[in-house]
């Protein structure tokens, strides 16, 4: 058969399959309820291919449409108004049909879509765009594939088709961002469904960036694996152009756009790149011509460290959020039954992502309130909203494709680990990835995982104070925080294996509702390597037993004044960290504390906001413990109450944190006896007044920290003897008016942060100049001149002056 005939056969036939198709979802969309969801996506696919089904049958001839490809289409298509038919006859209860069936019709969905835009745009590529009708018709139709009706000259991009609310102030800031002389490229980030593209859209279509950038407004989605030759391809397209010379290579596709857009002229020209993925940020550049008036703009759900300029999204607030699901709930007109109450904890739960607010909303629209009320059980029962709709999940999921980089997703995963809308403390996080992952003991491998979840917009690390940086590896002030839905999608992923064979198993017990496998007679053996066990104020600490030997890290988060640490703890043969937390508002009496002792391999311990009566209630000294960290504790006699010497019970730790704890008045001179001890840091400690002269004793003592503790007004000239110490940390100590006599005999100090040191105004010591390693001095600027006599000793020293940084960020919560 020649081409020609072939063609037009292969396109009528096309058209009738199509055509099939869209009149049995158009007519069984209403009425297949549990499919609703995926036949409206499916219909809205259908509807914007209408006018371009049509343009295939006319131009059949001169496409010369791919027989295989075509019929392999036509068969699904054939097969697919079967299937949607078939909808009509499955029953609300038959789960496997719904679920085999959704996946039949998604793929329905994505393989017309594919067709259209991959296979059908290279072939109009290739035949050249032959006449300049056909140019203009292919360019609608290349912009109804993506969903996007195309005003001419507007480069591709219109406006919202749907409501938007809470973006009038993100368009005018990110507006006066984008017209700064300075600004060439912008990025706009955010996480996965707030509503960046929405945005950009909605940029464009302002009264004042179309007087600006009028007809030289383009817009080009990227997606995750981009070409640049179809892109450019596009981009001339939409701007009625067809290629100079045949674009063989990404080089040849470059110079064409470069070509374009110089032509356009002197005027300013807006290039949009929605949507880029990590491993596409250089494309940008790869566009960043130097032609005058030119800017482009990207949007992605990385906020990627190389774009100088940066416009976050933020989620919804909550009077926008209820605005936007009352919308896609059909609930605006308020003649709804529905409580206001359900409505409020529904939208709370969405976390004012819009993604999550349309499609929730959308999946409630027209249902019961018995229904509405069904779906609030499950999730207070413990399912997860992310998880309650596919394409909401799938939307998420996008974000957690690491390419391979398997810490850094299960980083991820164990921020689900602690409670909700609760910061995370950082130097938790280095405790338990030091141990889960063998990353680094002084959490700098720790902290770029974080910055890399940061830079993905998948966590927030907040650096508390800006010096922090400035003496290494102090990271005890720092925190991270996380959107509800997706700290869900953390948990929700660390789910999916049966529980005896997850990686980490994570618990939130409401009262004392405790699991059914737990609560079983015949015990369930747990493999996790993490447990996190999370309860409210109600719990009575009645604990069942489980068998958890290969437990490696303990999480165990609560909010009663009285707590008992589970007896089947001392059981957990393998455990290396314990984080104990208390996340109500009084501290917390803890008491079984002497399990620990049966814990042969226990590293690392986290005490959050509880009242200590003795660490060392245990005739079994804690070899393997390297590490103990208190935050906001009251440890009144912690170390001295014992009824073996610190320094027996704990033989071999190196490193000790006391943070905020409010009622240490003087340093247990039983800790001075800890002879292999490295780190010392005790900070925020506002009573702390006296140090002993057994002090001197710490010989192997590297980092010395008295960070913000107000009251100390000294240290002792023992330290003298602390030959190995590398840092020096009194930064904030508003009390302390001189430095010791001895100082010089710190042979191996290389930091000291004196910054805030407001009483200490008389000459550094003599013995100042013996500092022969000491490399830096971080300190204000009065305290800044007190070191210009002795520069001239050190040549190596560097005096940096620290910057007034007043903010909140580092009072506890």
């Amino acid at each position: 058969m020649p081409l020609d005939v072939a063609g037009a056969a292969l396109g009528a036939a096309f058209g009738e399959g199509f055509t099939v198709l869209h009149n049995t979802v158009t007519d069984v969309v209403s009425k297949a309820r549990m499919f609703k969801p995926i036949l409206k996506r499916l219909a809205s696919t259908l509807d914007r291919l209408v006018p371009t089904v049509d343009e295939i049958k006319r131009l059949s001839e001169q496409l010369e449409l791919p027989e295989r490809e075509t019929k392999r289409l036509l068969e699904q298509m054939e097969e697919g108004a079967k299937l949607v038919s078939k909808c009509l006859k499955i029953r609300w209860w038959n789960y496997v049909f719904k679920v085999q069936y959704s996946s039949k019709l998604e793929e329905l969905d994505k393989e017309i879509l594919r067709f259209c835009q991959v296979d059908l745009n290279a072939l109009c590529t290739r035949n050249g765009l032959r006449t300049l009708e056909t140019v203009n018709s292919i360019n609608k139709k290349m912009d109804s594939f993506r969903g996007v009706e195309t005003p001419r000259g507007s480069g591709g991009v219109s406006g919202p088709q749907d409501l938007t609310v809470g973006l009038d102030m993100s368009i005018k800031e990110l507006k006066a961002l984008l017209l700064k002389e300075e600004v060439k490229l912008l990025l706009l980030t955010a996480p996965g469904g707030c509503g960046k593209t929405t945005l950009v859209k909605m940029l464009c279509q302002d009264k004042e960036i179309k007087g600006i950038f009028k007809e030289n407004i383009l817009f080009v989605n990227v997606s995750k694996t981009p070409n640049v030759k179809v892109i450019v391809q596009i981009l001339l397209s939409r701007k009625g152009l067809q290629p100079k010379f045949e674009i063989q290579s990404d080089e040849d596709a470059i110079e064409q756009l470069q070509q374009l857009l110089e032509d356009i002229g002197s005027d300013p020209i807006l290039l949009i790149l929605d949507d880029v993925w990590p491993g596409s940020e250089s494309l940008p550049e790869k566009f960043g011509f130097k032609i005058p008036n030119y800017k482009i703009m990207v949007t992605s759900r990385t906020a990627f460290p190389r774009f100088k300029f940066r416009y976050n999204l933020n989620p919804l607030n909550n009077n926008d959020a209820m605005t936007l699901f009352r919308h896609s709930a059909s609930l605006q007109d308020g003649c709804s039954n529905i409580p206001e109450e359900d409505i409020k904890k529904i939208v709370k739960g969405c976390g004012g992502l819009p993604l999550a607010l349309k499609v929730i909303g959308s999946s409630l629209c027209g249902r019961s309130e018995e229904e509405w009320h069904c779906r609030l059980t499950k999730w207070s029962g413990g399912q997860f909203f992310c998880s309650s709709d596919t394409e909401l999940l799938g939307q998420l999921q996008k974000s957690l494709e690491f390419q391979d980089d398997k810490v850094i997703k299960d980083c991820f995963m164990d921020l689900g680990s602690f409670p909700e809308d609760q910061r995370i403390h950082a130097a938790a996080l280095i405790d338990m990835w030091a141990e889960l992952y063998e990353l680094d003991e002084d959490g700098i491998l720790a902290i770029a995982n974080l910055r890399e979840l940061t830079t993905r917009n998948l966590a927030n690390l907040v650096m508390a104070r800006k010096d922090a940086s400035e003496v290494k590896s102090y990271y005890n002030e720092d925190f991270v925080t996380q959107h509800d839905i997706l700290r869900e999608l953390a948990m929700h992923e660390s789910s999916q294996e049966p529980i005896e064979q997850r990686a980490r198993l994570i618990m939130n017990i409401s009262e004392n509702k405790l699991p059914k496998w737990w609560t079983e007679q015949k015990q369930q053996l747990i493999n996790a390597r993490l447990l996190s066990i999370s309860t409210d104020e109600l719990f009575s600490s009645s604990w069942c037993n489980i068998q958890a030997s290969k437990v490696e890290v303990l999480v165990l988060n609560f909010q009663t004044k009285n707590y008992t640490l589970p007896k089947f703890v001392e059981k957990m043969d393998e455990l290396k960290v314990l984080i104990v937390a208390n996340y109500g508002f009084f501290h917390a009496e803890i008491s079984n504390i002497q399990l620990l002792g049966s814990l042969l391999n226990l590293k690392r311990i986290r005490l959050e906001k509880v009242s200590i009566s003795s660490l060392c209630k245990t005739h079994v000294p804690l070899k393997s413990l390297k590490k103990i960290s208190l935050f906001m504790c009251n440890i009144g006699k912690a170390f001295e109450n014992c009824t073996i010497q610190v320094s027996n019970a704990l033989p071999n730790l190196i490193e000790i944190s006391i943070d905020y704890c409010i009622d240490l008045v003087e340093l247990p001179i039983g800790l001075c006896d800890i002879f292999h001890l490295r780190k010392l840091s005790i900070t925020n400690c506002h009573k702390l007044a006296a140090l002993p002269e057994g002090i001197g004793k710490l010989v192997n003592l590297e980092v010395l920290r008295f960070r913000s503790c107000t009251d100390l007004s000294e240290l002792p000239e023992s330290i003298r003897g602390l030959s190995k110490l590398r840092i020096l940390d009194i930064s904030d100590c508003l009390n302390i008016s001189k430095l010791p006599k001895h100082i010089g005999e710190l042979c191996n100090l290389k930091v000291l942060n004196m910054k805030g040191c407001l009483s200490l105004r008389n000459p550094l010591p003599d013995s100042t100049i013996d500092l022969g390693q000491l490399m830096l001095v971080v300190c204000d600027k009065e305290r800044a001149k007190l070191w210009e006599p002795i520069k001239e000793f050190l040549t190596e020293l560097k005096v940096e002056v620290a910057e007034i940084d007043i903010n909140l960020n580092w009072l506890p919560i």
